[in-house]
């Protein structure tokens, strides 16, 4: 845990709830961009648990510009694998040869990756070093539980009793946020009665920085490509996404029948496969808030968005987030304006509310039309996937889209310091 030098006392410009990423990048930017901000962060989950996430993430361009501008890419580039090639697959689990529909070439700019993947601990270590570095304060193992405004500012009540005082308080403690329901900030929110079962698979061969995402009657199986480890280990992370009910059968059952059901979908064309964790599962939904601001609140990540990760922006939409909220703030600040006041938050939320439900319906619209086994729907998804495939123009747009380089994008994003 970080020295507490605040306190009611002591009171801050912008207090971060969550020591996520997008936590964490939030904090790094704002303190960054303006050193005269008092910037700290607390987090309810006790010390050192992010060093045991196993997982990985795919980190796309405009997100890798972001990080470089953070002064923490790197630092984990040497450990990062980039994605240099992606293709699509429709088939059925027992189809003894999927055909490739769709292929994209990994590059956004010569030299640039369109992704890179990142271990998560290494992602969160490097951010809390720079955080630290830069003087923010990590309060951990101390969940907020309740806050009150004044107007002028915001008190924030931790668990421990201690009492911080803010001008701003960013919300970015989850999906399940608890911040966005004491704030009574509503949801437009369901369901898909799937989960994403998420592993790391050894594999014999290498797979040559090469991405593959197999559209399956019962949702997507992406196969996203790991550095190898030290010892020459070829690997890759799996997101696989089942029903919800065989999901948590194949994750709790016996082991050989797990590896025998992966080794349908992921087939042997990279040799012998072996699982190395222990797979884990997590129910799939859409979660959209109906507002992103409230008075001296501002909402970031899957506080304000957890969508399907058919396209793999959910992260990817929380440093948009970041970049637009502290671009936000620093302009307001520079210009001597109240960060918190609710007019200055609410260019945030316009900025970034469209965005965020348009990705919101395509993940949607997407899991839908592929996640099924109807024979006039797979005519027509093969057909549409075929002629994107045969127009160079589209598919250069759909890979500047998976990049984060769109229109109106922030200029952390960028790679621009704001």
């Amino acid at each position: 845990m970080a020295n507490r030098n605040t306190d009611a006392k002591t009171p801050l410009d912008v207090l971060v709830a969550g020591a996520g990423y997008v936590g964490l990048a939030a904090a790094v930017s704002l303190k960054q961009a303006r050193p005269n901000l008092a910037v700290a962060v607390v987090d309810a989950a006790p010390p050192g648990v992010w060093q045991k996430d196993g997982r990985a993430s795919a980190i796309a361009a405009a997100a890798c510009r972001m990080l470089d501008q953070l002064g923490v890419w790197q630092e984990i580039v040497g450990q990062s694998q980039a994605i240099t090639e992606m293709i699509v697959t429709d088939s059925r689990t027992a189809d003894p040869v999927r055909p490739v529909f769709l292929t994209f070439d990994g590059e956004v700019a010569p030299g640039e990756p369109f992704a890179h993947m990142v271990a998560n601990k290494d992602l969160n270590g490097a951010l809390r070093r720079r955080a630290q570095k830069l003087g923010i304060d990590i309060i951990e193992g101390v969940a907020v539980a309740s806050f009150d405004g004044n107007g002028a500012g915001i008190t924030v009540h931790l668990a421990d009793g201690a009492a911080i005082k803010a001008r701003l308080l960013v919300a970015a403690d989850g999906v399940n946020s608890k911040l966005r329901d004491m704030a009574g900030i509503k949801t437009v929110k369901w369901e898909y009665g799937q989960s994403g079962i998420v592993c790391t698979v050894a594999h014999e061969r290498p797979h040559n920085g090469r991405a593959e995402e197999h559209f399956l009657p019962a949702g997507p199986f992406a196969t996203l490509p790991l550095k190898p480890t030290e010892d020459g280990t070829n690997r890759s992370s799996l997101v696989w996404v089942e029903r919800s009910e065989d999901a948590e059968k194949l994750v709790s059952g016996d082991d050989l029948v797990f590896e025998q059901e992966l080794e349908l979908r992921f087939g042997l064309k990279l040799g012998e496969i072996r699982v190395t964790d222990k797979p884990r599962a997590w129910p799939l939904g859409l979660t959209i808030a109906r507002a992103f601001v409230a008075p001296r609140i501002a909402l970031a990540g899957d506080a304000a968005h957890g969508i399907h990760p058919i396209a793999g922006q959910g992260l990817n939409l929380g440093f948009k987030d970041v970049a637009a909220l502290a671009e936000v703030v620093v302009e307001a600040d520079r210009l001597g304006q109240d960060i918190g006041a609710l007019d200055v938050l609410e260019r945030y939320q316009q900025w970034r509310r469209f965005d965020t439900v348009q990705m919101g319906v395509t993940t949607d619209v997407l899991n839908r039309l592929f996640s099924n086994d109807i024979g006039p729907l797979r005519q027509l998804r093969d057909i549409g996937l075929g002629l994107v495939e045969r127009m160079p123009r589209l598919k250069e747009f759909f890979i500047r889209q998976a990049s984060g380089l769109s229109n109106g994008t922030p200029r952390l994003l960028k790679g621009e310091a704001i």
